[in-house]
């Protein structure tokens, strides 16, 4: 081989190492970097952060803030200095809609007098965390639930609801009733095909049902507090589940077929209303896989 193609090899495999490892970093890895945190009035006394991870909603009540999901590590101090600038009332409470790291990851910056609720099932899968083992256990969840849970009450009260797997299998739903608003967490993150983490016991066909339970089950709600996104009217949840319902029964019909995974996913194209989608195609074959590993229809082809 010439040398200037071997030195053109090892500048180009240096650069993937490079790569590879940029994107295998920790999230705090580029603490040099500003974290910059956008404030949206939601309603009345709610907030809602942007950046740094998933959004993050800011409830000033009568005893102090509550905080819903609080980013990635290394983002507290962002949170508290945006805080600071609506309240000067201490931070209270803190609720993790589920367990991935881009929600609880500043947890523990808010030290360990600060009561943290979630799901039951998310405490469960928080303990399985490096970040939550040993002495940073303090910074688990001390009051979970399994259906559903108030806190507080009158104009303050936060109603917590469980409507089953989904994103994960503990996915909070998070209601403030006064303000009519709902923090759906990632189990809504956005008008998108859903990341599914079977790892903590999401799953691709309870998914659709799980929304329309949500769908039926929450009351006077006019908005949505989605993951990732910005937020969305509540009749968007019942279009959502509808389009998760598609997804899955056409998958479905793919798997029967006999057609692979590739096959399938060569094949997808979502129905007219739901075309203001996005549509990762990496994440098209990964909840197609899901949805074939489920099921236990399988037609003649080899669907890998």
């Amino acid at each position: 081989m010439k040398r200037a193609a071997v030195l053109t090899l090892l500048i180009s495999t240096g650069a993937l190492a490079v790569a590879v490892r940029a994107r295998q970093a920790p999230p705090g890895a580029q603490a040099d970097q500003p974290k910059v945190v956008e404030v949206e009035k939601i309603k009345d006394n709610l907030y809602m952060l942007k950046g740094g991870g998933g959004n993050t909603a800011v409830f000033v009540t009568d005893a102090g803030v509550v905080i819903v999901d609080t980013k990635l590590a290394g983002w507290g101090p962002a949170i508290l200095e945006k805080i600071k600038t609506i309240t000067d009332k201490p931070v209270t409470t803190i609720i993790n809609t589920h367990t991935h790291g881009d929600h609880t990851g500043s947890n523990e910056f808010f030290g360990s007098s600060v009561e943290i609720v979630a799901h039951e099932n998310t405490k469960t899968n928080m303990q399985k965390m490096d970040a939550f083992s040993g002495e940073k256990a303090a910074f688990l969840p001390k009051k979970t639930f399994k259906d559903k849970l108030s806190l507080m009450h009158g104009k303050d009260q936060i109603d917590l609801y469980y409507f089953g797997r989904g994103h994960t299998n503990g996915d909070a739903w998070i209601v403030f009733p006064a303000l009519r608003v709902v923090h759906a967490g990632d189990i809504f993150s956005g008008r998108n095909l859903p990341l599914i983490d079977v790892n903590n016991g999401g799953t691709a066909t309870e998914y659709p049902r799980t929304l329309t339970n949500a769908w039926n089950g929450l009351k006077n709600v006019d908005t949505i507090i989605t993951g990732h996104s910005t937020t969305l009217p509540f009749a968007d949840l019942e279009q959502y589940a509808a389009f998760n319902q598609q997804f899955l029964k056409w998958a479905q019909g793919e798997l029967k077929a006999g057609k692979s995974v590739d096959e399938a996913v060569a094949d997808y194209k979502p129905s007219a209303r739901f075309q203001d989608y996005t549509l990762q195609p990496a994440r098209v074959r990964s909840n197609v896989k899901i949805v074939y590993d489920e099921s236990e229809i399988r037609g003649p082809g080899p669907n890998k």
